[in-house]
């Protein structure tokens, strides 16, 4: 069984480009963004760690970490992160974990458990499956999975605003359209009744007896 939104998301301690962590002491109380590689050294995922290092300061913003994890030995990323600096213009200072046992692609069901326990030999191919993005939340469940195919780079901007929603609905009883972005309107939550609705956001429109839209809330 595959894992869901709203599953834990599986503890492990790996060995990273920044050490040794154990995944929850290093999520700490804030969120976190898991995007897995299939193998170093490739075009896609070179672009793609780059992106994600020039963005690093979005993320901290909303007080997200960001961990990468690809399929090969900690040693190898070192190299790889020249390539991405050359490539990218941005040095990879967050954390990127070495799989090289593949035990974290298969805690996280990138990988099926018959497929061995060593990196070495295995093409990016035969990887293919470690392709996706988690996003955990503080309470350590997984808020949001998406997983890509090798020959499409991520669209690390709808990571942000995926986030952004889920922020904003995690402290609010609203929820966000289609192609929203902040500081849009939102939905109110079938949960909350017309007169509470006036009380907690004032003014609404009635689109539908079922579809309430509302100004974001400001805190």
């Amino acid at each position: 069984m595959g894992l869901r939104i709203n599953d834990t998301a599986p503890d492990f301690t790996a060995e990273t480009t920044h050490g040794t962590i154990n995944f929850y002491e290093w999520i700490g109380d804030g969120w976190a963004v898991l995007f897995s590689h299939p193998k170093n050294f490739t075009p896609v995922c070179t672009t793609e760690l780059g992106t994600m290092a020039g963005m690093e300061s979005e993320f901290k913003k909303r007080n997200v970490k960001i961990i990468g994890i690809s399929v090969d030995p900690v040693e190898s990323h070192e190299k790889w992160g020249q390539d991405i600096q050359t490539a990218t213009g941005h040095s990879v200072k967050y954390p990127l974990i070495g799989d090289k046992d593949l035990s974290v692609a298969k805690l996280y069901d990138m990988l099926p458990a018959e497929v061995g326990d060593s990196s070495d030999g295995r093409t990016p191919a035969d990887n293919a499956t470690v392709r996706s993005v988690f996003v955990i939340g503080p309470d350590k469940k997984i808020k949001l999975v998406l997983t890509y195919p090798m020959t499409t780079g991520r669209n690390f901007d709808e990571i942000l605003r995926a986030i952004d929603s889920m922020q904003l609905t995690a402290r609010h009883q609203v929820a966000t359209p289609a192609n929203w972005k902040s500081g849009e309107d939102v939905i109110i939550t079938p949960a909350v009744s017309n007169e509470d609705a006036t009380k907690r956001f004032g003014s609404y429109d009635t689109v539908l007896p079922y579809l309430r839209k509302t100004k974001q809330p400001s805190a």
